[in-house]
């Protein structure tokens, strides 16, 4: 079977199944939970976007890997680590959520912005490029992607009025 194939297979099915368990498991943990409580985990997940800094490595990935798609992938991965974890210091403050918008939207731009690029660059004819990174976008960024649209999901919803295990302990 050709890589394209493979690839193409291998990242269909990293969305079909992230996206069961989301809908399974994720999304009721965590839809009941107040808001700062709910985005706590997802942010700590994407506060290790900072392993897409492999595209940039000499040897992780392909020497060949084209500049256009490594550079914006590996730095937007970065960006998005720092603001997750920016938001995760700012959660209960007046700054969560201007921080989690900046977060989710700048994230979920990178997210896209890559799966355009990898495109651009017909990443999908060569996936042997990307060497041991082969596994962020059949695997990781299905799970980064759904747990975006999460974020979305919790931020748009009326926050509920149950206090978080935070307010609970100061009481």
């Amino acid at each position: 079977m050709p890589s394209a194939a493979l690839f193409g297979i291998s990242a269909v099915l990293g969305f079909v199944l992230w996206g069961i368990i989301a809908w399974q498991f994720i999304w009721p943990a965590l839809s009941k939970r107040p808001r700062a409580d709910a985005l706590r985990p997802i942010l700590l997940l994407h506060g290790f976007r900072f392993v897409g800094l492999a595209f940039v490595i000499p040897g992780v990935a392909s020497a060949q890997l084209p500049a256009a798609f490594a550079q914006s992938a590996a730095y937007g991965d970065l960006a998005a680590s720092i603001l997750a974890l920016l938001a995760i210091a700012a959660l209960g403050s007046r700054l969560e959520p201007a921080l989690i918008w900046a977060f989710n939207l700048v994230g979920t731009a990178d997210l896209l912005y890559a799966f355009y690029q990898g495109n651009r660059v017909s990443l999908a004819l060569a996936p042997g490029l990307l060497g041991a990174t082969y596994f962020l976008p059949t695997v990781l960024v299905p799970l980064l992607l759904i747990t975006h649209v999460v974020v979305f999901r919790l931020m748009l919803r009326t926050n509920i009025a149950v206090p978080s295990r935070t307010q609970q302990r100061a009481a």
